[in-house]
């Protein structure tokens, strides 16, 4: 045990305690229950069953590029690099579920998915200075937020107002009736 935490076996089991820890924390925020199932969505919404399999995947793609990325990094301000853009990424992560969820503000957590977004292309660009293969085992990341950032501005756009603005307008009964999935 000792001799698999000196060396690749530390980083290994660090990036993976990391990973892991964003994609429990992500998934015990996100709540599919009720208010989720009101919304209108757009037809290409995937199934729920679907992002479990989906985020695994990624998030094991993430670790892989990490571990390649810090054992191919030349020099302590390079890794310090990666531990400071992987942080972001992970915090941005991690904030987009409950504001989205717990707080049912899709609006919001549109504008947080911007910088979300834009971690993830500056994790790119740093990660192929160091490796491609680790720039490349990311980009499916990128791919999978981009089209969580089309459907979160679809939801926002198919039942906007939200916050006080949708109480008020639930209240005078303009609200209702409506198809849960459009285009």
């Amino acid at each position: 045990m000792i001799g698999f935490l000196s060396g690749r076996g530390a980083e290994i089991a660090v990036t993976a305690a990391a990973v892991i820890v964003v994609a429990v924390v992500g998934g015990l925020m996100t709540d599919v229950g009720p208010w989720y199932e009101s919304l209108k969505f757009p037809k290409l919404r995937p199934p729920n069953w679907l992002f479990a399999p989906a985020w695994t995947v990624i998030f094991t793609l993430i670790a892989a590029a990490g571990v390649i990325a810090w054992e191919a990094a030349e020099g302590s301000d390079a890794r310090a690099r990666l531990v400071v853009l992987f942080a972001i990424n992970g915090v941005l992560n991690l904030l987009w579920s409950p504001l989205f969820f717990k707080l049912r503000r899709p609006d919001w957590a549109l504008y947080e998915l911007a910088l979300f977004w834009l971690s993830i292309v500056a994790l790119i660009i740093e990660l192929g200075r160091i490796s491609s293969v680790a720039a490349w085992l990311i980009s499916p990341y990128l791919a999978w937020v981009t089209f969580a950032g089309w459907l979160n501005w679809r939801v926002v756009q198919l039942n906007k107002p939200f916050g006080a603005a949708a109480v008020q307008t639930h209240a005078s009964g303009r609200v209702g009736g409506h198809d849960r999935v459009s285009s």
